[in-house]
Formats: C-alpha cells, sequence, structure tokens
C-alpha cells in the first residue's frame, strides 16, 4: 500500500465521517488491499475482499462519496477485517 493509498484509508476511518472522498481513491484502496471488482449494472460496483462482500453504487456525476457511503465502505472494511 502506498502512501496515497493509506490516506485514503484514514480518511474512511476519520471521525467524524469525512465526506468528499474520491471514488476513484477507494477503488485503488480496495485493490491494494487484495480486492476484487467487478461492474454491476448502471452504476453499481461489486466488490470482494477477504471473503467479505458488498455492492456499492459509483457517485455520479459528482466524483466524490458522501458521508452515507462512506459509513458504508467503513463497516464493509471492518467486517473484511481490515484496521487502520
Amino acid at each position: 500500500m502506498n502512501s496515497k493509498q493509506r490516506k485514503t484509508m484514514e480518511s474512511i476511518f476519520k471521525d467524524p465521517t469525512q465526506a468528499n472522498i474520491l471514488w476513484s481513491d477507494i477503488e485503488q484502496l480496495f485493490i491494494a488491499l487484495g480486492g476484487k471488482i467487478s461492474e454491476g449494472s448502471g452504476s453499481r460496483v461489486r466488490v470482494r475482499l477477504n471473503e467479505s462482500r458488498a455492492v456499492f453504487h459509483r457517485p455520479h456525476p459528482q466524483k466524490t462519496t458522501d458521508k452515507g457511503a462512506v459509513n458504508s465502505i467503513r463497516r464493509f472494511l471492518e467486517n473484511a477485517g481490515v484496521q487502520l
């Protein structure tokens, strides 16, 4: 994991929840952690990491996530055994 991916992970686990994290940075973090990403229909993105699975909606037209999405991503990472 490089420093940009580490910074993205710190942003996801920050309290209070931070919004405006670039979705592309989150996808790169998933890949760096060993996750597999596949496209679903529409803006859906399926992610598998350490036997945990989740479906997220890629934000559009903006490129950043909102607080609700960041909370969901945090829960997914925690369920997959990822810690800061």
